[in-house]
């Protein structure tokens, strides 16, 4: 099950984002946000990195690894921007034929994402997803 969080904002600037070279999507600026956030909060986080569908970073605790992507589209010629954030759980291929550790409804972790989203009142029009 992955989470997913979006919500509209001009915080970010797109502009000042290492360009990601596989596609022009945003997603830098909202994961150094969040991963300043994580490490406050004992998380262990990589630096955020490219990928087709946007940027991403690992984070690890206690309770095992994620990844969280961020995205937003770069050319959009108007701000505020809005913003998608994916949490996904990672899990072992036995976990997964075995139906063990997934993501729960109430995972710590996107649990703690949504706060911090929510509590930016920069940030509008925020909605979560639980997906399956």
């Amino acid at each position: 099950m992955a989470h997913v969080i979006s919500f509209i904002t001009s915080r970010f600037d797109v502009a000042a984002e290492k360009p990601n070279p596989i596609n022009p999507i945003a997603g830098q600026s909202v994961l150094l946000w969040l991963k300043a956030e994580l490490l406050r909060a004992d998380y262990q986080v990589t630096e955020p990195d490219t990928e087709d569908w946007g940027w991403y970073m690992d984070v690890r605790d206690a309770d095992g690894g994620y990844l969280v992507g961020a995205s937003a589209d770069a050319e959009a010629p108007s701000a505020p921007l809005e913003w998608t954030v994916q949490v996904h759980k990672h899990r072992s291929m036995t976990d997964k034929r075995l139906g063990r550790n997934k993501m729960a409804a109430d995972d710590r972790l996107s649990a703690l994402i949504e706060r911090l989203v929510r509590a930016d009142d920069t940030m509008q029009q925020v909605s979560v997803a639980r997906e399956a």
